[in-house]
């Protein structure tokens, strides 16, 4: 149940954010409720494919023309490549909640995350993930078999493929401060990946030093609203969203693609050469997250790249949770 809150707040908070481009613009205040006349789901396809669906929709109390609406902007997402399993008319506008969640969901993997990954495709060699409907992956390379079970097996692998792909640029822009992100749940937690992100994007921001010694919701905060004044990435999670056992993979997903979607000058920058070896530019470094095969001798640069050390310490006993390297060789 929480994890549907969490991700009802923050689809919520990314439809606003296209709908606000609209004239005159629409805003969601219940989403379960919201979408099940049709109206929101075709005003937010419409921004976000630039074609034109609103004088497809009809205004009525009536379920018949509310589903007539629903099955329009799906067959639209259909006809656009967007692969929908078990979403059908009559779930929407009965404000189904997971099924609303999962057909948001496909619409940001689809419209938002796979174009941006595309892009980190189209500045790296390395990467196989497809970019339009005419990759590899696409239906048209198997015409004659559209059954639910591939459809099915498309949609993951899109998935994964986009989300990997966005996985490996995370972790090329936040490495090099110390902060090791494994997945988009856990890694997460702390609050010090945001803020390495941030940090990658404008080093002036944060002071990874003194993210160290606060809590994880101070940095979360500190994150979210620095990313928000700084850097006009729009806030969709709040602290609490994060500070949970297991958080949501698709909430956080959503919310750091906007990163890649502001800053697209830092995609190729290093990411075209996916085993060249950065330097770790941090202060403080976190030992338990160094590969195992390194662990014995650690090779750590200052920021300002003046002063070079090496870090040993006897791989029969436990590796320290933090080295401190002060500014003087000694």
């Amino acid at each position: 149940v929480e994890r549907e809150n969490v991700q009802k707040r923050t689809f919520t908070r990314w439809i606003n954010l296209h709908l606000g481009k609209r004239k005159p613009p629409l805003k969601v205040k219940d989403l379960f409720i919201d979408i099940q006349d049709g109206k929101i789901l075709m005003a937010l396809l419409e921004v976000l494919s630039g074609q034109k669906l609103m004088h497809e929709y009809k205004s009525s109390t009536h379920r018949i023309f509310r589903l007539n609406n629903i099955a329009k902007a799906l067959k639209f997402l259909e006809d656009s490549n967007v692969k929908l399993v078990s979403i059908d008319a009559a779930e929407i506008a009965d404000g189904n909640s997971s099924l609303v969640l999962g057909l948001i969901w496909n619409i940001i993997l689809f419209f938002q995350i796979k174009e941006l990954t595309g892009n980190l495709n189209r500045n790296s060699s390395s990467s196989s993930l497809s970019s339009g409907p005419s990759g590899p992956e696409s239906d048209t390379s198997h015409p004659s078999t559209p059954s639910v079970e591939r459809n099915m097996s498309i949609t993951v692998k899109d998935q994964r493929k986009a989300i990997r792909a966005l996985l490996i640029w995370v972790q090329r822009k936040t490495r090099k401060y110390g902060v090791a992100v494994q997945d988009f749940a856990s890694s997460w937690r702390s609050g010090l990946a945001f803020l390495a992100i941030i940090k990658a994007i404008d080093s002036t921001l944060v002071d990874m030093k003194q993210a160290l010694e606060k809590s994880s919701r101070e940095n979360l905060e500190d994150a979210f609203s620095i990313a928000q004044n700084k850097l006009g990435v729009p806030r969709l999670l709040e602290p609490e969203d994060i500070m949970v056992e297991s958080p949501d993979e698709q909430s956080i997903v959503t919310y750091v693609a906007q990163f890649l979607e502001h800053f697209p000058e830092l995609e190729g920058e290093d990411f075209t050469d996916p085993d060249k070896e950065l330097p770790i530019e941090s202060t403080y470094v976190h030992i338990k997250d160094t590969p195992s095969e390194k662990e014995g001798k650690i090779l750590i640069l200052s920021e300002s790249e003046e002063n070079m050390y090496t870090v040993n310490h006897e791989r029969s006993h436990p590796a320290p949770p933090k080295v401190h390297i002060r500014d003087t060789p000694e």
